[in-house]
């Protein structure tokens, strides 16, 4: 393909929802940016899958080869990383939890290289859970959150949802994100070990996210790294694999 590609329609695409750039040999860059706050969308989410198709794709085409994938939020603002589902449409859609929120859950969580999550702004509930996913996290100082707030809404949670928080967060910080539905700041996230950095406004974000990729990119060099997560993820993904209960009370 020719980069950068947009999705969905390729290169020569208008109007996509995410642009996936490849700016060095070691690392590939994904943009999302569907509207002002980056909803999940059912077509989001399969644009995101077919870019994780193509970096894999792109990154095993050569043996033994470093690899790292960014993925980022609009760099064009500074509010938003994702503020979640767009959940007035995901809850009448029956069968959206089984064939796209959980398969971009699964595919995150066993994909074959270092993945670092640009938090730009703003990630709320499926852009937290979709962080969470990741394996690095990099969060900016500006005005912005992490959170889970379905408990003040009414919206009950998909089990593969609270199967990566168990796997991910230790049990006293579930019951702050989940059941309280706290607001954290990047600092906040820091000290906890949520996430592994802090850098000022979207530019450094995304350069602290850069230089961590080529950090990280050996790693996946030996291609047991993707096999090593998968094991370690193995229950989570299990459980993704069955969470087939629609997220509505």
């Amino acid at each position: 393909i020719t980069y950068p590609y947009e999705l969905p329609g390729g290169s020569s695409a208008t109007n996509s929802l995410a642009t996936l750039t490849h700016p060095t040999p070691a690392v590939w860059e994904l943009e999302l940016h569907n509207g002002v706050d980056n909803r999940f969308t059912r077509d989001m989410i399969s644009s995101c899958l077919d870019a994780l198709d193509q970096v894999e794709k792109d990154w095993r085409s050569t043996p033994n080869a470093p690899g790292a994938l960014i993925i980022v939020g609009s760099k064009k603002q500074e509010k938003f990383f994702s503020n979640g589902l767009d959940y007035e449409n995901a809850i009448k859609d029956a069968t959206f939890v089984w064939t796209a929120h959980d398969p971009w859950l699964k595919r995150l969580l066993g994909f074959p290289i270092p993945i670092i999550c640009a938090m730009n702004g703003h990630t709320f509930a499926f852009g937290f859970i979709t962080a969470l996913a990741c394996d690095y996290r990099i969060m900016t100082t500006g005005r912005a959150w992490a959170s889970m707030n379905e408990v003040f809404f009414g919206a009950a949670l998909a089990a593969s949802v609270n199967a990566i928080m168990n796997y991910k967060l230790p049990p006293k910080t579930v019951r702050k994100t989940i059941l309280e539905g706290h607001r954290w700041t990047a600092q906040e996230l820091l000290a906890a070990g949520i996430i592994d950095e802090v850098a000022q406004g979207t530019a450094g974000v995304v350069k602290a996210a850069h230089d961590m990729a080529q950090q990280k990119a050996d790693l996946a060099k030996s291609g047991a790294f993707g096999l090593i997560k998968k094991e370690l993820a193995r229950k989570v993904i299990e459980a993704v694999e069955r969470s087939d209960r629609p997220i509505k009370v």
